[in-house]
């Protein structure tokens, strides 16, 4: 059961946010919401689940969600489900998960679509099926949302649910990002510093590691930081290597650990 909640927090599923209002719009925004406004009602809940520009209150943020979600909202719903997964102070509902994610999708919600998606590749909450993982992937992918055309291409890449095409998932790692998925960006890099799918570049994918780590990933950190170690498609620069790996450490990544203690000791 946890195996899902760790996938979709490791792969950093995006919700759609709103910008940071004043104590006055915070104000409003409740008002609207009282009278039925599903709109407003979201962007509260939103703001609650980051604690932007109010309080942080996880359980004012899931009564918020719930009445977008009701009201027809679909990105409601997919947040909804998201809250129910992250959350340590309640039993883990994957059916529950699933039917909110499947509300969301069925709501064209892009990103309810990615995210029933990845339930169906792992089996939680629906019996597993990587066809129709594949089939959600696409529906999120061509919506907008990022992070499913990465998960679609690492289908393509891997040949699960769909016939194995490595320009293909070239072609989506591309658009994922280009769309600002840090993941995307790690696993086009491997693509180009591998040549699979694509002609081998080791500078091309030095700038994507790059792009990868300053979104927060931390192999992509990793990545770049071996680069700089071996000198490969980058003048080779051990200090920053070493400054890389330690990023990568501090976004809790072992490897990145691991390769910071061990050239900081000295060890070549």
């Amino acid at each position: 059961m946890n195996s899902i909640r760790k996938l979709l927090l490791f792969i950093a599923i995006g919700t759609l946010s709103v910008p940071v209002a004043n104590a006055q719009s915070v104000k409003q925004l409740e008002a609207l919401c009282a009278l039925g406004n599903v709109d407003e009602c979201f962007k509260l809940g939103w703001m609650y689940s980051k604690g932007e520009g109010v309080r942080q209150d996880k359980s004012k943020a899931v009564e918020l969600y719930t009445k977008a979600c009701d009201g027809g909202y679909a990105d409601g719903c997919s947040n909804l489900g998201l809250m129910y997964l992250r959350s340590e102070d309640v039993r883990q509902d994957m059916l529950k998960i699933a039917e909110l994610f499947t509300k969301a999708c069925n709501g064209r919600s892009a990103i309810g679509c990615g995210n029933l998606g990845l339930m169906y590749q792992r089996g939680e909450g629906v019996q597993q099926d990587n066809s129709k993982a594949v089939e959600l992937f696409t529906k999120a992918c061509e919506g907008g949302d990022a992070t499913g055309c990465n998960n679609l291409g690492t289908m393509y890449n891997k040949g699960e649910g769909v016939r194995q095409d490595k320009f293909k998932a070239v072609e989506l790692y591309t658009k994922a990002c280009g769309g600002g998925d840090a993941l995307g960006c790690r696993n086009l890099g491997v693509m180009y510093e591998r040549g699979v799918g694509v002609r081998l570049d080791k500078s091309k994918a030095v700038e994507l590691y790059t792009k990868a780590c300053d979104g927060g990933y931390a192999d992509g950190c990793s990545n770049l930081g071996l680069m700089y170690l071996r000198g490969e498609g980058v003048r080779q620069d051990m200090n920053l290597a070493t400054e890389l790996y330690g990023k990568a450490c501090d976004l809790r990544e072992e490897r990145g650990c691991k390769e910071y203690a061990r050239l900081k000791s000295g060890a070549r």
